[in-house]
């Protein structure tokens, strides 16, 4: 059961599964080595990283340096091959024409999804982050705990390798002994952030994030994973067995070709194909789920994107893990667009995304210093978890969640632009700029805010009544808007950045007298958008419940980010697979009683 044309796809399958990325991902791999047959739709072309990834070139070797376009956003050598903020032929449009109530939409249209180009900062969402209503009053509680998302967390960083050490605080969750790969050493930047962050209260320290920094222990984590089950042992042994650890090269973002960072691509899909039991059908953009005149689920419409034809595909039970908006898309798209599992009204609302804010500054301490190798892991060493929440119980914080920083400023290969600001060497000519390139680089450090947004009625996503894609599909209208305790939050995070920076003798480069609405990143520009199927205990409050089913079609599962029900300051993307890998056993004994 190989990748395919839906031409060769089976009369029905167990499972169908929409998606590739972390969510749909991890559905194929725990349903197939459970030995359940599953189909796969990618909208997107299929993508082999260790074929298709630059690892070894340089930015002198593409064009424009390898510098960000309009179709490249993050640069040439991006693992995005085929989608970004604007998809020829898939537009969706805005609400309201006011910037700040504007939602930048990223979509990934390639095997894999996201999970080729992403920061792979894989932190456990804490208790409080499953409770926060009960905390203080706003938002929603899951209908889950930590407790019983905690062996799953376990389970997914053994599976794909997360590097970091325990931390023991408050809210920020650890693993068990010997979970946890070690920690890459910290740069120069991160070392003097870390220096004079503890002066001001400030926590840097290693980071989660998944990447292998040794080899996985093929010989005993499989028999963990899938115990008494020797033929999934073998095959996940297998798969382990052939990735390597990082090397310490490129930027993660390319993809890896060695397999040391965590894709979908190289970590769930191959053990998945490995089974016989997964077909996956590249080009295939889901129009519409089928449900019958039981309200079950039977299949999936799509559009085969080679030839442009609708075609279908059978099956007992689907899996939606398209990412929030297209998610809320389908299903809104479904039933000849009077729309499926929303009985509660809910779907598409309460859209949400992570707070961001950035900060810049010159510190002199760091120039002048000697030639070294700063790339590493190809992404953050350190950061910070959120620090705040004695403050915020005492009442001294004007915002109810917190953040977390996460932080650049190292003497990595440049890319396409000057790695030192402009005005630091303006004037400078011949010898003296090259000594001024010397003297300046590595002495820019950066700091980003990255924190909780708390769901209101302003953020939510529709159909457009007039707009469709090319292939005649509604497309999505996006309505957006922070609450003053996200605008509160982001300036927070500059001031303390701002006294961070002036703490190591730097200087910020950012107008200190802009208002928070003018620096806050654009909805949706983190790329962490949840939410728009949220989960809880009561039909008439949720679309989904707590084993990620709809509550309207019990065959249905949504196991991306559109069930959370709320986006805590940590990044999303262990949670998405922390809670389908739970989806996806609840479902294998559902088969088991006959109940697909």
């Amino acid at each position: 059961m190989p990748i395919i044309a839906p031409s060769k796809a089976q009369p029905e399958y167990d499972v169908a599964i929409i998606g590739s990325g972390a969510g749909g991902g991890q559905m194929a791999y725990t349903l197939t080595l459970a030995g359940i047959k599953c189909v796969m739709l990618e909208a997107g072309r299929s993508y082999d990283p260790q074929t298709e990834t630059p690892m070894f070139m340089t930015g002198s070797q593409a064009p424009l340096r390898g510098a960000g376009t309009p179709d490249k956003d993050f640069g040439f050598y991006d693992a995005t091959i085929d989608g970004g903020w604007d998809v020829p032929g898939e537009p969706y449009t805005q609400a309201s024409s006011k910037k700040e109530e504007q939602f930048w939409w990223w979509r990934a249209r390639m095997m894999g999804g996201r999970t080729n180009h992403w920061g792979r900062i894989s932190l456990r969402n804490g208790p409080y982050d499953f409770k926060p209503r009960s905390r203080d009053g706003l938002g929603f509680d899951w209908p889950v705990t930590y407790e019983e998302i905690d062996p799953y967390y376990t389970k997914v960083e053994m599976l794909i390798g997360v590097y970091g050490t325990n931390s023991g605080m408050e809210n920020t969750p650890d693993s068990p002994e010997g979970v946890l790969l070690p920690a890459p050493k910290a740069r120069l930047s991160e070392l003097v952030s870390q220096k004079f962050g503890k002066k001001l209260g400030i926590p840097f320290m290693p980071i989660h994030r998944a990447v292998l920094t040794k080899p996985l222990d093929w010989q005993n984590i499989p028999k963990k994973l899938h115990p008494g089950n020797e033929w999934a042992q073998k095959i996940v042994a297998d798969s382990m067995m052939r990735r390597a650890p990082c090397f310490w090269a490129t930027d993660c973002g390319r993809g890896c070709s060695i397999s040391a960072n965590y894709q979908s691509t190289t970590v769930h899909l191959p053990p998945a194909l490995a089974t016989g039991n997964l077909d996956i059908i590249p080009n295939a953009h889901a129009r519409e789920v089928l449900v019958n005149d039981e309200g079950k689920a039977t299949g999936v419409l799509f559009i085969d994107k080679t030839t442009g034809k609708e075609e279908r595909i059978k099956a007992k039970a689907v899996v939606i893990a398209a990412s929030s908006g297209e998610t809320v898309r389908l299903l809104l798209n479904s039933k000849g667009g009077k729309g499926i599992a929303n009985s509660s009204g809910l779907v598409g609302r309460y859209i949400m995304d992570t707070v961001g804010t950035k900060v810049t500054g010159h510190v002199p301490i760091l120039e002048n210093v000697p030639p070294h190798n700063e790339e590493g892991a190809g992404g953050s060493h350190t950061y910070a978890p959120w620090w705040g929440y004695k403050d915020q119980a005492a009442g001294k914080l004007d915002f109810a969640r917190g953040y977390h920083i996460e932080m650049g400023g190292s003497r990595s290969m440049p890319i396409g632009n000057n790695p030192v600001p402009d005005d630091l060497v303006r004037g400078s000519y011949g010898k003296k700029f090259k000594q001024d390139m010397r003297r300046y680089y590595g002495s820019i450090v950066s700091y980003a805010c990255r924190g909780e947004m708390i769901p209101n009625e302003k953020s939510y996503c529709e159909l457009d009544p007039q707009v469709k894609d090319k292939w005649g599909i509604p497309s999505l209208r996006w309505h957006w808007g922070w609450s003053e305790h996200e605008l509160n939050q982001a300036a927070h995070a500059r001031r303390t950045f701002t006294d961070l920076i002036e703490s190591m003798g730097g200087t910020v480069r950012h107008d200190k007298t802009e208002a928070a609405r003018d620096y806050i990143e654009p909805g949706g520009k983190i790329i962490h958008e949840v939410g728009g199927a949220i989960m809880g205990a009561d039909s008439k409050t949720s679309v989904c419940n707590g084993w990620n089913q709809t509550w309207d079609v019990k065959n249905l599962l949504i196991c991306d980010g559109s069930p959370f029900a709320s986006n805590a300051d940590k990044n999303p993307t262990l949670t998405i697979m922390a809670l389908a890998w739970r989806a996806a056993d609840h479902l294998i004994e559902q088969a088991k009683q006959g109940n697909l």
